[in-house]
């Protein structure tokens, strides 16, 4: 049988870390940096829609902000669910917070269950950042009401089939300066793959196979089946939205992400030392000189 004080101090943690998630959350809302932070990437994605406000797409009878939004705040969601967590773990493994988290009792429950809650509620002011304008400025943008329930249960799936990957990530890098090469990168070059940007169509074949593996391209198709109408399918891969298969993929990359993640992040916990943490410091320091 399970012991209940164990069961109790586990949800108590829980707890404990979500609070911490909602508090953090909070305060980055109350921070000028990531005011700055979402008010930018929307001016750019949103400044971009209104360049090619009367640019006709092909024979679909659409204009480029409508078939680009829903790509574009895809790449958005799955940079930020990938970057974030990335590189809050790295810097929170030099400064000591998972070292001080990892000496309290199901302390790492409670950080990671707080780390969970931040970085998804983080999707909120971003998502809002580019849709509110949006909507303001361009028409078509949504072909019917129904599709709000897509981009709902899209964005859900494709939180939990991303935000493994980044904190995967922040703990394999072996420092923060490490992100932009193991993470940054990878991303951007997905996102130039994955018909963000471009229809994937237009790429050789076996780029499209790889862009297919990889959960942006799914979480791409999921938004763009939610935002246009059903006559834009024919654009693309099999000419059809793929539902079944975009939540399969999805769904395997968020148990995939649920079963290797926690072991790495052990993983990376158990060697965490403060000698560790002061090399760390030390290394930034002489990086920052």
């Amino acid at each position: 049988m399970s012991d209940p004080s164990a069961s109790s101090a586990v949800t108590r943690a829980v707890r404990l870390g979500l609070r911490r998630g909602w508090t953090e959350f909070m305060l980055s809302l109350r921070s000028s940096q990531d005011q700055w932070f979402y008010l930018f990437t929307a001016a750019l994605a949103v400044g971009y829609l209104y360049l090619r406000r009367d640019t006709p797409v092909d024979d679909t009878g659409l204009m480029l902000p409508s078939v680009a939004l829903p790509s574009i705040l895809a790449g958005l969601i799955a940079f930020g669910l990938v970057i974030g967590p990335a590189y809050s773990l790295a810097m929170e493994k030099e400064d000591g917070t998972l070292l001080r988290a990892k000496a309290v009792p199901h302390g790492l429950v409670g950080y990671f269950s707080g780390q969970l809650v931040l970085h998804s509620a983080s999707l909120v002011p971003q998502t809002v950042a580019v849709l509110v304008p949006s909507f303001l400025l361009f028409d078509d943008l949504m072909a019917h009401p129904s599709g709000w329930f897509t981009v709902a249960w899209v964005l859900v799936l494709g939180l939990l089939a991303t935000l493994p990957i980044g904190m995967m990530i922040g703990a394999l890098v072996p420092s923060v300066q490490k992100v932009g090469m193991w993470g940054m990168l990878p991303v951007m070059v997905l996102a130039g793959i994955s018909g963000i940007f471009y229809p994937v169509q237009e790429l050789w074949g076996w780029v499209q196979v790889v862009a297919q593996v990889f959960p942006m391209y799914w979480l791409g198709l999921g938004m763009r089946s939610a935002f246009l109408p059903d006559s834009y399918m024919v654009a693309e891969i099999g000419g059809s939205w793929r539902t079944l298969q975009t939540v399969a993929v999805l769904g395997a990359w968020a148990i995939v992400g649920a079963l290797v993640a926690p072991t790495l992040l052990r993983r990376m916990a158990r060697r965490q030392s403060g000698s560790q943490v002061a090399a760390a410091r030390e290394a930034a320091t002489q990086w920052v000189r």
